[in-house]
């Protein structure tokens, strides 16, 4: 059984590992985007509110998201397992995740946190040469994540549950140190995280 949730700056390539690590476990990779345009498709009746604020260019409301959550979670294909991208992104939705998962009799197992210096973030979105991803927009960006991360990286190590893994590396590297944590017994000892850190210096 794989359950992970996924935290990491823009940039840090979470997507990108969430999805490797989706097709070797077989369980579904789930980010807030896949959510809500599943929702949308399926035309829900939390999808069809949620397309109400996305066609009218506003924020999905944070009730409406977690209701989407919730629905998410209680499909067919996450029975196995699944690994969260993007969610959640403050304290009070991780707080409402985890009375959903005692709710449902699920367990998240690790929660993974990709580090990657904040330079070498920079560096990797620019390269993408989107239209918004100017150094400005992109260092607000990052701001904004560490205010909302932090309290998160606290809740979660709290619990035993944090993994944090170099992101700064090759993916190959960084996707053989995510199938290490994988293969471990979820009620390994604190220890168990240094480990996993010299694991991930070249």
């Amino acid at each position: 059984m794989t359950r992970l949730i996924f935290l990491g700056p823009p940039g840090a390539g979470k997507g990108t590992q969430a999805q490797i690590l989706s097709q070797r476990c077989e369980v579904p990779h789930i980010s807030t985007g896949d959510i809500l345009r599943a929702a949308v498709k399926a035309k829900t009746e939390l999808g069809q509110k949620a397309d109400g604020y996305m066609s009218a260019g506003e924020l999905v409301p944070n009730d409406l998201m977690l209701g989407l959550i919730r629905e998410r979670l209680g499909q067919a294909d996450t029975a196995n397992g699944w690994l969260l991208d993007g969610f959640p992104r403050n304290v009070e939705q991780a707080e409402f995740l985890d009375r959903l998962l005692t709710e449902i009799e699920q367990t998240c197992e690790f929660v993974i946190n990709l580090e990657v210096p904040d330079e070498e973030l920079v560096a990797r979105m620019l390269e993408r040469g989107r239209k918004d991803d100017e150094e400005s927009v992109i260092r607000n960006r990052l701001e904004v994540y560490r205010e909302q991360t932090e309290p998160l990286i606290d809740f979660y190590q709290g619990r035993q549950l944090l993994r944090s893994v170099d992101g700064n590396q090759d993916l190959d590297t960084v996707t053989q140190v995510l199938q290490t944590i994988v293969k471990q017994d979820p009620e390994a000892t604190p220890e168990v995280e240094p480990d996993i850190k010299s694991e991930a210096k070249p």
